[in-house]
Parts: structure tokens; sequence; C-alpha cells
């Protein structure tokens, strides 16, 4: 056990750092952030960032020696860093569980080999491969690049053969990639989450299930309750659960589904780390997911993952900012209602399709809470 007043280590920076940290200081715990970046939102409020490359060996050393355990906040991470830092202290949730889920190919053989659900999929590593491979899959599909894709980066959905005319302009377009994935286009009712804590000895907590809205391909709201049915809501978390004791996951592991027609769910993606999806636990669940995360890693007690209240969680984008007439959105009408919890990450400069924030409201019937989600936020659009 890692006990309370320990220093955790935390690779990546980015707000899921930041909300990390923010939950185990009520834990007592300290933080080291180490990021190539510096001024990042998690190291505004660690007690110590470490600026420099992954590939600087002295300075990953600095880092693990001063802390107790290392977690991650974001899985696009050297797998030979893991290994290097691992010789020292440990890190969890583990090279495995980075190494499969940081690169799509290897995530769907993952899937297949273990016969888990997942699309129907082949690869292709050049523009002369992808059109035999999309001929294959057929219409409509999605060419996906096998690495760093998030938010609907890397992706290129093609509805007929048309489309598909000119691989050679379709893998440009994907900036010449080392390889892609063609996934069969799943024409699902809905999109879901799961999020598994696992300790070390196997034991395992999941949260409720979320439903989530995407808007050009970045998560817009997330519902819990799932409006679906609980049979349903438990076929997601053993499917959650199964995927934490194959990757043998210590932290969190976030698992998104498709749900067909039928009511079957169709693994998509997973992520060994706390996910945008998980962000309403904050403010809707007695335990986040953020501190959930701390005693998986530090071998504490789970905490209780029940839902206090409906809630929805609505992510905040630079685009937001970009409205404003002022350049800073009027936050008045959200901190006006009493059942909103706004949070901010402090990022800087505003993009579009940054993510610069959340809030929840919490109610006491889904739809109606859900309406009124929505009406902040198109107060805040202008609309």
């Amino acid at each position: 056990m890692i006990t309370p007043g320990s220093t955790i280590g935390i690779l990546g920076g980015g707000q899921l750092g930041r909300m990390l940290i923010l939950a185990g200081r009520n834990l007592g715990y300290r933080f080291h952030v180490f990021e190539p970046k510096g001024s990042c939102p998690a190291g505004m409020v660690a007690d110590l960032e470490i600026n420099a490359a992954y590939s600087d060996k002295t300075a990953l050393r600095k880092f693990a020696e001063g802390v107790d355990v290392i977690t991650l906040e974001f899985e696009n991470i050297p797998t030979e860093v893991i290994d290097m830092l691992s010789t020292i202290k440990p890190v969890l949730p583990g090279s495995r569980a980075l190494f499969i889920c940081q690169h799509r190919q290897r995530e769907k053989d993952f899937l297949r080999e273990s016969g888990l659900p997942c699309a129907p999929f082949e690869y292709a590593d050049s523009a002369e491969s992808l059109k035999n491979v999309v001929e294959a899959i057929g219409f409509p599909c999605v060419i996906k690049t096998a690495a760093f894709g998030y938010d609907g980066k890397g992706q290129i959905k093609l509805n007929v053969p048309e489309e598909a005319a000119d691989c050679d302009y379709l893998w440009n377009f994907l900036e010449n990639p080392q390889r892609v994935v063609v996934e069969k286009w799943i024409h699902h009712i809905g999109e879901f989450s799961v999020i598994c804590a696992r300790k070390v000895d196997g034991t395992k907590i999941t949260f409720p299930m979320a439903e989530n809205i995407h808007i050009h391909h970045i998560l817009h709201a997330s519902i819990i309750p799932a409006r679906i049915t609980e049979a349903t809501q438990t076929t997601g978390a053993q499917l959650a659960c199964e995927i934490a004791d194959l990757l043998d996951v210590t932290g969190l592991i976030a698992v998104e589904l498709f749900l067909e027609e039928d009511g079957s769910l169709i693994i998509n993606e997973m992520a060994p780390r706390p996910h945008n999806s998980g962000h309403y636990s904050m403010d809707g669940c007695i335990t986040s997911q953020f501190e959930q995360q701390i005693r998986a890693v530090a071998n504490l007690p789970f905490g209780s993952t029940e839902l206090v209240k409906p809630s929805v969680m609505i992510n905040l984008l630079g685009d937001i900012w970009a409205k404003a007439d002022d350049g800073d959105p009027d936050w008045a009408s959200l901190l006006a209602d009493p059942n909103v919890k706004l949070h901010l990450y402090d990022k800087g400069e505003a993009r579009p399709g940054r993510k610069m924030g959340h809030f929840t409201v919490l109610g006491d019937e889904i739809e109606t809470t859900l309406e009124a989600a929505e009406a902040h936020f198109d107060a805040l659009l202008g609309v």
C-alpha cells in the first residue's frame, strides 16, 4: 500500500493529470509531473513539474527517484520509457496495457484474438494496398491511422466506392501514415462507455455506463444513467472487467462501445486512463474516476461508484471562447444554477476543438436534466 503522504508521479501534464492531482490532494498525496512542455495544467497544481523530453533518461531517472509510484494521464508515451522507469519504481497500469491501447492495430488484434466483439477490420500499409482493403471491407467504412488518433483526428469515412477512387489522395490526406486500420462502419443506435478500476490483486469496480453524444467526432455530452436496459448496462460492465483482467490493468481502463439495433455491444476503443466521458463522476458519484485511480495505484480500498443523482456532463471547447465578445464566456447563468458544477482546466489559448473545461448538471430525472444542460450550453453559444 502506498499510504497517504507519499508522492505519486504522473506521466503527462494535461487536464486529466490536473484533475487526478486535485482528487489526490484530499487523500494527502503529493504529486510530481513529467511533461515535455512547460506550464502545463497538471504542473500548475503539482508539487514538482519536470519538463524534459521522453528521451532524456537523466530527467526520467530524477523523476522516478523522487516518487513512490508512477501512473499516467495519457497513453501516447513511448513504451521504452515505461520499461526504463519500471526498473526504478512501479509504473501503473503497466507497459502491456499501454502498448496495446496506444496503437489501433494492436488494439484491434487484441480484441479479435481475445474473442471480444469488435467491428470487422483489415490493415493497409500503402495507398496501393488501401484500395484492396477498402474493397474487401465494403461500404460504408472508416479509415483510421494506426497511431496517434483521437477526437476524430486521423480518420476518414467512406460512404460509396467513388470516394475511394483516389487512394493516393486519401493516403496523403492522412499525412502518409505507416499503417491504417479500415473498419466496417457500424450502424449503431448509440455510443456508450464504461470505466473499470482494477487493483493489482484483481479486485475490480465499474462506474455507471455513460451514454455519449459526439459532435464532429468530439464528445459533446455524457448522460448518466444511460437510457438503455439494465441487461445492456450489465453486459457493458462485464466487457470492461474482462478487458481489465486480460490487460492486467492496475488503475483505470475506459471502454467505448457501440450499441447495435439487435441489442448487442461492439467495442470501439479503449484507454488505460481517466476518460472524458467519466468526468460526470466528479460530481455525480460518491467517488470520482480520478480518486478511484489514486486508490487503485496506491492499493487502497475502492470508494463507492454509486450515482448520487442523474447527471449530464457537457464539454466546453475553445469554440465557445471564440464566440465571446471579450474573449471570455459569460459564466453567470451557469454559476447561478445551484445544480451546475463548472470545471475549467486553465489551459491558456482557447483553440477551436480544444477541450477547455466541462460542466455537469445534476437533477432528479434524466430527461429534464439533459434539457437543462443543453439550455445552458446554448446560452453560452448565444443561441
